[in-house]
């Protein structure tokens, strides 16, 4: 049994949506970040970096295996299972590609998007103008290659779409003209279909409402607390 340590962001969804459609067994443990409780010392005993998600698999490859970092996690469950990864070596290698670009590009600059646009509470024209046009700067490369193949690895479902589709599907949210991005829509539509996705998108769902974010909240995601030494 897979120990599921998250939080409905997208980061958490990625994880979610892999579970689902890898048919794994596995049991929730909210990690309620808006309370501050990613700083708890159980949680902290998984994840150092006090960030969603994280696993805990009691059957890992030698024993319990504890992992945190949520490209890491889709890796370790598509090797786990030997699914969602491409086995042709080419192939294998652009799904990597491609999980390292949501990594390292999709997610930083979608995340500094949000916080700057929609949580700072001070909104500075210079850091929104510059991750605005990052996000559609990303969006079209992610356009350009999904016109020349159906799935980011290539022919075929992967890791890949699972952990950039949670951040990309709010794009027209973020004020991006999709009819200007037919590919990525296409893409979205495909994935929204697949019942593992919809089933992963639900996943905690009850906590998926939106609220205005109360000044607690802000200080506990944004503030001070994330740097005290643990």
């Amino acid at each position: 049994m897979i120990q599921l340590w998250s939080w409905p962001t997208p980061n958490g969804q990625k994880v979610h949506i892999a579970l689902e459609e890898l048919e794994l067994p596995y049991e929730i443990v909210p990690v309620n970040i808006g309370k501050g409780e990613q700083f708890a010392p159980e949680f902290l005993a998984i994840t150092p970096n006090h960030r969603i998600p994280a696993i805990v698999d009691a059957d890992g490859p030698n024993g319990r295996l504890a992992l945190f970092e949520s490209g890491a996690i889709l890796l370790y469950l598509a090797e786990k299972t030997g699914k969602l990864v491409p086995r042709d070596p080419a192939a294998r290698a652009l799904c990597h590609q491609w999980l390292m670009f949501q990594m390292g590009s999709v997610g930083p600059m979608f995340g500094q998007h949000g916080h700057f646009a929609v949580y700072a509470p001070e909104k500075i024209p210079y850091a929104i103008e510059r991750y605005t046009n990052e996000v559609s700067r990303i969006l079209r490369v992610l356009d350009k290659r999904l016109g020349e193949v159906p799935w980011l690895a290539g022919d075929a479902y992967s890791i890949a779409d699972i952990a950039t589709f949670p951040w990309t599907r709010t794009a027209a949210s973020r004020g991006v003209d999709m009819a200007s991005l037919p590919n990525v829509s296409r893409w979205h539509a495909v994935m929204e279909e697949r019942p593992g996705v919809r089933r992963g998108l639900d996943v905690m769902k009850a906590q998926q409402q939106r609220k205005p974010m109360t000044d607690e909240e802000r200080e506990v995601l944004f503030g001070k607390k994330q740097f005290e030494k643990r």
